[in-house]
């Protein structure tokens, strides 16, 4: 029994990244989905499906919310729905993110919405030549 996850996001950016990290890792989880919006559909409609997906998934340790930009109508409507819930909510999904999310589903919801942070926060870098040499350099002083 494992903490539950949704990516609620703007099109189909959620299903995009489940397919890629499953691509990476293998079978995903059951409790693993995504709900996709765009600008024509109801939010009332998408607040209750995600409700409903949302208790589905919550096999008793919680549920994780990913989605893609805070203030943004998929990130409202994620809020709203985890109110009440055991559940988590954080904005700005990324690649890096949803594997170490993957891969340590065993944790406690508390300690896996510190490894999502930990993960999306490391996995950005800059990757130009101009940054390698000067971390380089100041590696050598």
């Amino acid at each position: 029994m494992g903490v539950g996850l949704i990516l609620i996001t703007h099109q189909n950016l959620g299903d995009t990244l489940l397919q890629t990290a499953q691509s990476m890792l293998g079978d995903l989880p059951e409790d693993c989905e995504s709900m996709a919006m765009s600008q024509s559909d109801d939010p009332d409609d998408i607040q209750a499906q995600a409700r409903a997906r949302m208790e589905t998934l919550d096999s008793g340790a919680g549920v994780l919310v990913l989605t893609d930009m805070f203030g943004s109508t998929p990130a409202n409507v994620a809020s709203r729905v985890a109110r009440g819930h055991n559940a988590r909510v954080i904005a700005g999904v990324n690649l890096p993110m949803l594997v170490r999310v993957l891969n340590y589903r065993h944790l406690p919801l508390s300690e896996l919405v510190n490894k999502a942070l930990s993960g999306g926060h490391d996995g950005i870098l800059l990757c130009d030549q101009e940054s390698s040499d000067a971390a380089a350099r100041s590696s050598h002083r």
